[in-house]
C-alpha cells in the first residue's frame, strides 16, 4: 500500500518558521522526484516546490523561492519543505506527491499550517 503522509505544520506568526516532513512508503521513493503542493482555503491546490530523485537540483514556484527550501533523506524515504518569512497568504494544506509538476504517480494526506497573528 502507497502511503505518504505530511507532517509539522501548525500555527505560526507571521515571519515564523516551521519545517515539514512527508515520509512515504509502499514504492521505491529513490526512483522519483518529489514535489509539495499547498490548497489554500477556497483555492485549487498549486506546488510551490519540487526535487529530483538524486537531490541534486530543486526547483521553486516564485510565490515562495528564497523563503522554502525541499530536501529529502532517500534512506528515509522522507521529503522535507523548511518554510521561513512565512506570510498569511502560505495558510493551506500542504501535502508531497511522487513526481513532478504536473504529472504525479501518488500523493498524501496533507498538514494544515496556519500563518496568522
Amino acid at each position: 500500500e502507497v502511503q505518504l503522509q505530511a507532517s509539522g505544520g501548525g500555527l505560526v506568526q507571521p515571519g515564523g518558521s516551521l519545517r515539514l516532513s512527508c515520509e512515504t512508503s509502499g514504492f521505491t521513493f529513490a526512483n522519483y522526484g518529489m514535489t509539495w503542493l499547498r490548497q489554500g482555503p477556497g483555492k485549487g491546490s498549486e506546488w510551490v516546490a519540487a526535487i529530483t530523485k538524486d537531490g541534486r537540483s530543486t526547483y521553486y514556484a516564485d510565490s515562495v523561492k528564497g523563503r522554502f527550501t525541499i530536501s529529502r533523506e532517500n534512506a528515509k524515504n522522507t521529503v522535507y519543505l523548511q518554510m521561513t518569512s512565512l506570510k498569511p497568504e502560505d495558510t493551506a494544506v500542504y501535502f508531497c506527491a511522487a513526481g513532478i509538476p504536473y504529472n504525479y504517480d501518488y500523493w498524501g494526506r496533507g498538514t494544515l499550517v496556519t500563518v496568522s497573528s
